[in-house]
């Protein structure tokens, strides 16, 4: 294939540095680089042309005006950019003026090549200072969700960073009721609490309906131990506020924005929480994981066991709870929105599977029932029947009404499908 042509064709068009020289045949071999591409198109050519084809000082280069000279300064403020943050993968990125954007596609048009040939100079900027980061830093690159992207805008003259979120992931258990899973802002003061002059008596100027939340008792100790600015709480699912979470607890992420540590002793974290949560809330298993961890939390839909402790409006049976469960064991469950949640769900039937139920009687007016239900079951509803909303329900089948006193939830996933999949975490 004839380089040497369009190779003259290049030269003819003013000064160039060997890395534009280069570039437009980026496609046309491998393993080399675009400096060298164009000092060995210089010396093919001086070869076959008797003629001396000298690189001009990269600051003459018509096309670049001297960037691909910069490649190590820009390198080096990358460094300093993230100074003492920890990070293991980078990407990097390029912001090109358009006036040289312009000069790469009248390089080709003049020499009569395609406009496309070869690679822009920014694909080049991109490689050649990452690659000179990466031996800075002993980094890796990384084209997906690296931990630090960087943007060189050579118009500018800066180096824009982006932090990413570094994620834990865990399970927690909730040991006391009333406590939300997240910030529930008081809805009379929308969260300001107003002015101490002043404090809104519905919250008594917390700002919040709960003075605490499982977010508030985990997400801020991750956050300072990982120094971010920012934590972002992502349960898969969330419990009552009156119902405890037991068993093997509920997995959960926190996202810490901008973090400036990410290599952290999780076994230490797990202990900082717990001691700030004060038996209130307990978590275990925390793992460092990848953003892809969040997703599977969020769209999390398993199975989940129950306890509820259960309140009749008249008197009941061994036998009349006994038959009422075996019409409930098995059955496909049709759920109005309950009338609990209508305000922020939307207005549909749901149909939820209840895999297995069983009961007992402490008196003729209450009892305990265990339920392992589809996700999305609502218990207090197949209890009571939500006026009718639920169907069928424990309190229609007995023909008496039946309240939730208390809810335990008891484990949060199937035993079908582990959750925790390797693939989704970092150690």
């Amino acid at each position: 294939m004839d380089v040497l042509s369009p190779a003259r064709g290049l030269l003819a068009t003013g000064p160039l540095c060997d890395h534009c020289l280069g570039r437009p045949f980026a496609d046309r071999s491998f393993g080399l680089g675009n400096a060298d591409r164009g000092r060995g198109l210089r010396v093919a050519l001086a070869l076959a042309d008797d003629e001396d084809y000298d690189a001009p000082d990269p600051a003459e280069c018509w096309v670049c005006e001297g960037a691909t000279a910069r490649f190590d300064e820009w390198a080096e403020r990358a460094v300093d950019a993230v100074e003492g943050v920890e990070f293991a993968t980078y990407q990097v990125g390029t912001r090109v003026p358009p006036l040289l954007e312009e000069n790469e596609a009248l390089l080709r048009e003049d020499a009569g090549m395609d406009p496309e040939a070869g690679e822009p100079l920014r694909k080049e900027c991109n490689r050649e200072v990452g690659k000179r980061f990466g031996r800075l830093t002993d980094t890796e690159v990384d084209l997906g969700r690296p931990d630090v992207q960087f943007l060189l805008d050579l118009e500018a003259d800066r180096v824009d960073v982006e932090v990413n979120s570094a994620f834990v992931y865990g399970r927690y258990r909730k040991l006391e009721r009333d406590i939300p899973q997240t910030e529930w802002p008081c809805s009379d003061c929308r969260g300001s609490g107003r002015d101490g002059a002043d404090p809104c008596p519905t919250c008594e100027g917390t700002g919040f309906l709960y003075p605490e939340s499982v977010q508030q008792l985990t997400a801020p100790v991750v956050e300072d131990v990982m120094d971010g600015v920012d934590s972002v709480f992502h349960g898969a699912g969330r419990e009552d506020v009156d119902a405890l979470m037991l068993g093997t607890g509920r997995p959960f992420v926190v996202e810490v924005e901008e973090p400036r540590r990410r290599d952290v002793d999780v076994e230490r974290l797990e202990a900082d929480v717990n001691a700030l949560a004060e038996g209130k809330v307990e978590v275990e298993g925390l793992r460092l994981a990848g953003h892809g961890m969040v997703e599977r939390v969020k769209r999390h839909d398993a199975s989940k066991r129950y306890r509820a402790a259960v309140e009749f409006g008249g008197d009941v049976t061994a036998d009349e709870l006994a038959d009422a469960l075996d019409s409930l064991d098995g059955a496909t469950i049709e759920q109005y929105t309950p009338n609990r949640v209508d305000h922020r769900r939307a207005a549909k039937t749901r149909t939820r599977v209840v895999h297995d139920v069983e009961g007992k009687l402490a008196d003729a007016r209450h009892a305990t029932v265990d339920v392992h239900g589809e996700g999305g079951l609502y218990i207090k509803e197949l209890i009571s029947g939500d006026e009718g909303r639920t169907e069928p329900s424990l309190a229609g089948l007995l023909g008496v009404d039946a309240v939730v006193t208390a809810l335990d939830v008891l484990a949060v996933e199937g035993e079908e499908e582990p959750f925790e999949d390797e693939a989704f975490f970092l150690d």
